[in-house]
């Protein structure tokens, strides 16, 4: 096997193989592959797309390419959630302690900023003393004593989509269905949760422009976390206009807090709770409410503890901008 072939079937519209796909993936993870082969490859199949078969086996070579990991230990049903990014996009923030707060254990393994959407864990890191990477045995005992962790996935976990997920944020190959698609299972399968659920941005502010796009994105990746028994449901939801009335690390942590005390903009409020909502169901806990968990401090509370417990102040003054426009 080479990875010139490689390029050229796919550059050509051919279909990938099984074999190409495991030996491409297993040796652009060992090195044997370079970026700028990679690259082209990405490229083509930017351009020519990747049929369902070919996605599939895609995504199961980035999870085979390191460990998985098993939360059916923890007292609480594990539920997941993942947004395919937007402007102002923030609701992992509020959301995860708020699940927490309800009932379940919420492993979120998030990721820096891509193309023009901001990062989960790049967002945290403005609160002093936060660290987005902990060990998996700091993150068994955070979920296991508070029930939300928001960190940096493990060095061990997918590490071909950690590699190709930088190269694609540098080679205009970002909005690219099979490898959004791809990237975003491969993680969240390998972490082992026992439910996902999605949330599909369009419009403007969205890596999918079109309803039409988005809604291929949320199918192909509810059928692959289906494939390899995870249930998984999607959200397609709006990004024209961007979420809450702020964009910024700093300010979207501040704006989360502000969900948390039970205020916050009235958009971000509904998405986090319709979020909360499915999760809740999917793990099992069909009774429990949201909403009361933002009005009676339980969420806040878990906020602050989740924090606190990856050696963050949650008293902390978050950084303000050295110029301020009036």
């Amino acid at each position: 096997m080479d990875v010139i072939s490689v390029i050229r079937t796919k550059r050509d519209r051919g279909r990938l193989s099984d074999a190409q796909i495991d030996w491409v993936v297993d040796a652009y993870t060992r090195g044997e592959v370079a970026d700028e082969q990679m690259s082209a490859l990405a490229m083509a199949v930017f351009l020519n797309g990747m049929d369902r078969a070919e996605i599939a086996r895609w995504t199961a070579a980035m999870i085979n390419s390191g460990e998985r990991m098993d939360f059916s230990v923890l007292a609480r049903p594990a539920a997941d959630k993942h947004s395919t990014g937007g402007v102002g996009d923030k609701i992992t923030l509020p959301l995860a302690p708020l699940v927490a707060a309800c009932g379940a254990a919420v492993p979120q393994l998030s990721g820096r900023g891509l193309g023009h959407t901001g990062g989960t864990l790049d967002k945290l890191e403005s609160i002093p003393g936060w660290r987005a990477d902990i060990s998996n045995a700091e993150m068994m005992r955070t979920l296991e004593d508070v029930g939300a962790v928001i960190c940096a996935p493990g060095s061990g976990l997918a590490p071909a989509d950690k590699k190709l997920y930088a190269l694609r944020d540098v080679t205009a190959t970002v909005d690219c269905i099979p490898l959004i698609a791809s990237s975003i299972m491969s993680k969240k399968i390998a972490e082992g949760t026992g439910s996902l659920v999605l949330d599909v941005k369009v419009g403007t502010g969205a890596f999918m422009r079109e309803l039409d796009q988005a809604r291929e994105l949320a199918r192909t990746m509810v059928g692959l976390g289906l494939d390899h028994g995870l249930p998984t449901v999607a959200l397609v939801t709006d990004m024209n206009t961007p979420l809450g009335l702020t964009a910024g690390n700093a300010l979207e942590v501040r704006e989360s807090v502000e969900v948390l005390a039970g205020g916050g903009p009235a958009d971000v409020v509904e998405l986090t709770l319709a979020l909360a909502r499915e999760m809740l169901d999917a793990a099992g806990l069909k009774d429990a409410d949201p909403a009361k968990a933002l009005a009676d401090g339980s969420a806040m509370d878990a906020w602050r503890r989740m924090v606190a417990a990856q050696g963050g102040d949650p008293d902390a003054a978050l950084p303000t901008a050295r110029e301020t426009h009036v």
